[in-house]
This record gives C-alpha cells, structure tokens and sequence, in this order.
C-alpha cells in the first residue's frame, strides 16, 4: 500500500546565509524524500523561514530596514542555495504569513481552553544599550551550577538547565553590556500538566531515537516540567498576542507551527485538505532535525499539538552536528563555509554523497576532513561509479545494447537482490550503510570491465558482437548504481538516463535490463576533487571572515574619529564593547617595510611590518581596493600585535592592521607621526 509521507526539516533562522553545517539536516532529508519517492509513496517536503524574534529586529534596525525587506532578502538567499544543493521542496514558506498567524491563534485557544496558560510578572534580563529584553541565546555567562563560563543563557554544555537570571556574570550577545532586571508580564504554557501524557508519547510511540528517548527521561521527565515561557514583551518583532496587547509570541512558539501553515498553503495552491496531512491517521509525519533543538521537538511541540488536536510526530529524526578536520567550525578558521562560498569550488553532489557515507540512525557528530574528503569522492565516485560507464561509454554509442542480456557470471541478479537491504538501510536513515552496500556492488562490478578489456576489443571488428555484450553488461551495472544512488546524486541519475534514453523514475527499474536500445554519445559525468581546491574553499572563508572583520572594524573606528556625538548620517551604531574588552587589544606602532599583492585573493595585501629590532611581523590585509602597495611601503601604521595568528593557503597572517572608512576603496590606514617609534604601545 502507498505511504503518505508528510517531511520537514527545521526551519532555517534568516538572520545569516547557509553553510555547511546547516546543509548536514537538510541534505540528509533531501536524501530521505527522493528514496522515498522513488519508491513510488506520496511525498511532501515541507519547508519555511524562521523569521520571527530579537536578532531579526536588532539586524534590521541596524541595516537600516524593515523586517519584511531583510526577511524577504534572507528566504531568496536561503532558497538560491538550497537549490545549488539539489534540495528540493515541495513548499517553502514564511513564519511571517497570514497563514501561520491564523493557526497560532487556532492553537492559542485550544492552550487556552486547556486552562494551560498562566500569567504572571517576572524579573526578565534587558540590555540597556539595545533597549529590548533578552531571549535566552542573547545572554551568556558563567552556570550557576558548574562554573563553566561563556555558557548559553538557559543550558550549558555539561547538561545542567537555568534562568537566565541565575547566570553568573551574564553578558548581552546582542552589545557586550550588561544585561539588568526589568519587570515585565509573561505568559507560560504549563507543560507539567502534560506530563503523563509526554512520559507516555517518549516512552512507547517509537517516534525517537532510544538514546533521545532516555535523555529525556534522566534530564527533563524525571522531574516536574519547568512552565515554558511563550511570551515576549514589546519590542518585539513577531505576532502580537490577541487577548494580551503589547505582548508577542515567542519564536519558538510560532516556529514549529510554521510546519503546519506552510503546509496549509501548499494544501490551497494543490487543492488539498489541511486536515488530510495534519489530522489523519493515513499520514505520517516525519521531522529531521538537530540535536540542539531535540527539546523543543519532543516535549513542547508534541504538547501544543496533542492539545490542540493535530497528529503527533511519527518519527523525530534527530542528527549531531558537523566538525571539521576534528574541530568545530569556526570563522576565523575559514571551516564555517557558506553554501555559495562551498558551490565555487566543488560539486554539490561530492557533499552530497560524503554526508551520506557519514549518516547513521544515531545522534552522532560528523567530521569533514579535507583529506578524507577528497579520497572518498575520488575513490568511490569517479574511480568505481562513474569509471565503470566511462570505460564502455565511447564504444556503447557505437554498438547499442545488446538484445538479450549476456551473461554476466550472475553480476546483475546479485545488485537486483540488494535493492532491499539497501532500501532498508534508507529508510532507516542509515545512509552509511547504503553507501557501503552500494559500493561493494560497484567493487564487484568494475573487474568485469577490466577483464573484458573492451579498448582492444575495439580494434577487431569481428569482436563486435563481443564489445557489444561487454558495454551492455558494463552500462546495466552502472545504472543500476545509478537508481541505487539516485536518492543522494540525482545529477548523476539524470546524466545515467540521459546516457541510456531512459530516465530514472523508480526504484525497481533496479530489477530489469535495459536491452536493444541506442546509447547516446557519453558525455563526462563527474572530475576527480582536488585538495587544493578544498584548501582554496577554507581559504577563502577565512579571507572573507577577515574582510568583514576588518570592515567592521573600520566602521567602529569611523565612528570613533566622528567628530560629532552622533554617528554619521544614516549609518546605525556599531555593537558597543566594555573598557574591559578594548584594554585585551594590544597596539602598537609598525613600519611597512615591504608589501606586495597576493595573486590568488580579492581583497588582500600582504605586509611585512617591522615592530623594532629584528621583529617582523607577516599580514595579510583586507584594503587590496583602497591601497597600492608601494604606496604604503615606509609608512608607520598601527597594528593590532596581540591578535592570534591565523595560517592561510598564502601564508601565516600575524596581526591586523587597524583602518577606518565605510569599505571597499573608501578604507583608511590609521597612521601615526614620524617621531613614534616602531614596537611602541599606542594608548
């Protein structure tokens, strides 16, 4: 019987663009739906932009727009590389719509009349400088049960759980001031009331992991649930509660619902019922997401939707995060890679398949390393895949298929047995396994080839006959690796029915031999990765942070030497930072002994600067459009000297140099007078 399958990943936050990390979720549910297609079930991918919340007012008030213009830009962005991916949706959305504020009513009523909202005032951290109230992830500072510092405003990394009023020495994310206690109204769901019907649902649904499901029991359901506050106080950009004016829903309140009215609008374009997806027990529901937001997935949303009468979740997939080359990703680094950055450089199948070869049904952490990167591509894809049609394709465009299929030493009923258990390890979300199973077939099938020797069969023109057999075999195999590979390289899939006039549609075409048909002429299907390619991506990550930092840096500065008390006509304030913070910076006077321009970047210079005696110090500088580089060969500058140095694909970078200007070719080195002398501290 055909399933109806109802998918969605977690809405992407539009306050920034995609990476690499981001693209682990949506890849792997990308990889699920078109499995699940292709096996001929009815399949929604349902997707939105979060949009809603403090960081989406603060960016836009600080780039001069409203929130409908920078929510707008952010989806376009969003959805530009998502399809640079091959991920494709069947809906994507927005929180900001008409749509979703009419079903968060619909569930604020159902919380209601469940006499599960409470009201009270509560001491909530503001940030003076911002002028708002903080969210939980706008505060950081020391658990107040463990002493780890630099911890999120309501969890730290050891598991312990808080206010974010009981942290120890709490700092806004949004200025660097110090948040103070301001009354305000709030309102909370109480979610203890929930709470045998939660322990029930994680218990015995099957909807989570076993390791989910025992985390939840030993941290959050062993005891008395916390009431989760819903509500924010103005200013806050959001939907306004209806019967508490001045009041908003929190993000996460309205986030989650984003599924169901995303789906709602997919449902009017397509003439469909909202109560056929979201309150039948005929569809299933299947969420992927992240291991840090597993809390609000499998306790919060479970309740609101139980309470306000839509389908519970049948599966919560849940991953781990991305490292790269063993550590986390990091900007500075170059390894957070934005999607577009990642595009210039490689193929967007080659991720595809190497996240594939890392997903497992377990919550675990992936590591990207360039090296591994690289050899599994080169040798799974290029040199067993696609060699094994590469090897027959020119001599196939000659010959045609043959019309019984040859015998093949039993090559091809083995990989039409396995379409199960591969089958089975996709649907199981064990990817790994696939991949392994998949390439073991093609291990198997490529020695064929390489006996066979079709190049010297070609030269005999009565071995037609023979090379004809040869390339059938040779191609069938292939496409079968094709279809079984479909769900994570459909490029290669259509490149393979390209090749055979015959386009991949479903899964069992694994089964049955493609005879007696022409074979178009073959065109390359997949290059072998380069490392230095990969190199060049991290590199240019790196140049990129540099540049902004650089920029923003620049603007800090314009600010400073402003002569006036404001900020310069339509320019918004740069993020404040403590007398603390600026004493860490360590300036000095530097003399540009020699600069030269780096090739390979867009934006840097690279200087070597004297700070006295024999010190030299090597940086690369982000002002290539403002500067020749003899024209600052001589001059004395002033250098941030304690700035940890950063090893890039041209060098190691060992300072900054410090510059005003609104950017681009409009950036000013901070000189210093001639009577200063190099290495001297600049207070």
């Amino acid at each position: 019987m055909t399933r109806k399958l109802l998918v969605t990943s977690a809405l992407p936050y539009a306050n920034g663009p995609i990476h690499i990390g981001h693209l682990v979720e949506y890849i792997q549910t990308d990889i699920w739906v078109r499995f699940q297609k292709l096996r001929g079930q009815r399949c929604i991918y349902i997707c939105a932009d979060d949009t809603h919340g403090t960081a989406i007012m603060i960016r836009a008030r600080k780039e001069g727009r409203s929130e409908e213009a920078l929510i707008a830009a952010m989806s376009e962005d969003h959805q530009r590389d998502f399809a640079g991916f091959g991920i494709q949706f069947d809906h994507y959305g927005s929180t900001n719509s008409e749509a979703n504020r009419d079903i968060c009513h619909e569930f604020w009523k159902s919380l209601r009349e469940a006499d599960l909202i409470a009201e009270r005032t509560i001491e909530q951290l503001f940030d003076p400088e911002a002028e708002t109230f903080l969210a939980d992830r706008f505060v950081r500072g020391t658990c107040p049960q463990c002493g780890l510092t630099d911890q999120a405003g309501d969890n730290c990394n050891n598991g312990h759980t808080y206010s974010p009023t009981e942290l120890i020495d709490p700092k806004s994310t949004l200025s660097g001031a110090t948040p103070v206690l301001k009354e305000a109204k709030h309102l909370f769901v109480e979610l203890e009331k929930l709470h045998g019907f939660l322990s029930e649902w994680v218990d015995s649904s099957g909807a989570l992991q076993t390791e989910v499901a025992n985390y939840l029991k030993g941290h959050f359901l062993a005891d008395d649930l916390r009431d989760w506050d819903i509500s924010r106080p103005a200013p806050y950009f959001g939907f306004e509660i209806p019967d508490a004016p001045g009041n908003y829903w929190y993000v996460w309140f309205d986030a989650p619902i984003g599924y169901i009215a995303s789906t709602a609008q997919w449902c009017q374009a397509n003439g469909e019922s909202l109560a056929d997806w979201w309150k039948s027990d005929q569809t299933e529901i299947h969420h992927f997401i992240g291991k840090d937001i597993q809390y609000f997935h499998t306790l919060f949303w479970p309740g609101m939707l139980k309470t306000a009468g839509f389908s519970l979740p049948t599966k919560v997939h849940i991953h781990g995060f991305l490292n790269v080359d063993g550590k986390k990703m990091s900007k500075s680094d170059g390894t957070l890679v934005a999607a577009e950055t990642y595009l210039k450089y490689a193929h967007p199948s080659y991720l595809r398949y190497f996240y594939a070869t890392k997903l497992s049904p377990r919550v675990e952490d992936l590591d990207l390393g360039i090296e591994e990167f690289a050899e599994k591509v080169n040798s799974d894809l290029v040199g067993k895949v696609v060699n094994l049609a590469s090897r027959v394709g020119k001599f196939a465009g000659q010959t045609g298929l043959s019309e019984t299929y040859p015998d093949d030493g039993g090559l091809f009923a083995t990989a039409a047995a396995a379409g199960d258990e591969i089958a089975a390890a996709y649907e199981a979300c064990d990817y790994s396994r696939a991949m392994r199973r998949i390439m073991e077939l093609a291990d198997a099938a490529n020695p064929f080839v390489e006996h066979a020797k079709p190049w010297e069969m070609k030269k005999d023109p009565e071995r037609t006959g023979e090379l004809r057999d040869v390339c059938t075999v040779a191609l069938n195999l292939f496409r079968q690796l094709a279809i079984y590979l479909a769900p994570v390289l459909p490029e290669l899939a259509d490149q393979c029915g390209d090749l055979l006039g015959d386009p991949i549609t479903a899964w069992d075409q694994s089964k049955t031999p493609l005879l007696g048909t022409p074979v178009a002429k073959f065109q390359r299907m997949l290059d072998r990765l380069k490392t230095e390619d990969l190199q060049k991506m991290i590199d240019d990550s790196a140049e990129a942070s540099a540049a902004d930092a650089a920029q923003d840096a620049a603007a800090q500065a314009a600010n400073a030497f402003n002569d006036s008390d404001q900020p310069l006509k339509d320019e918004p304030l740069a993020d404040e930072i403590t007398i603390d913070d600026f004493t860490k910076v360590d300036l000095r006077v530097a003399r540009v002994v020699a600069a030269e321009h780096v090739p390979e970047a867009n934006k840097l210079l690279k200087l070597t600067l004297s700070l006295g005696g024999d010190e030299r110090r090597q940086v690369f500088a982000g002002i290539k459009a403002a500067y020749e580089p003899e024209a600052l060969v001589g001059r004395l500058v002033v250098m941030v000297a304690n700035l940890k140095p950063r090893k890039m694909r041209f060098g190691l970078s060992e300072g900054m140099v410090t510059a005003a200007g609104p950017g681009g070719a409009d950036v000013f080195v901070l000189g210093i007078d001639e009577g200063a002398l190099p290495g001297q501290r600049v207070h």
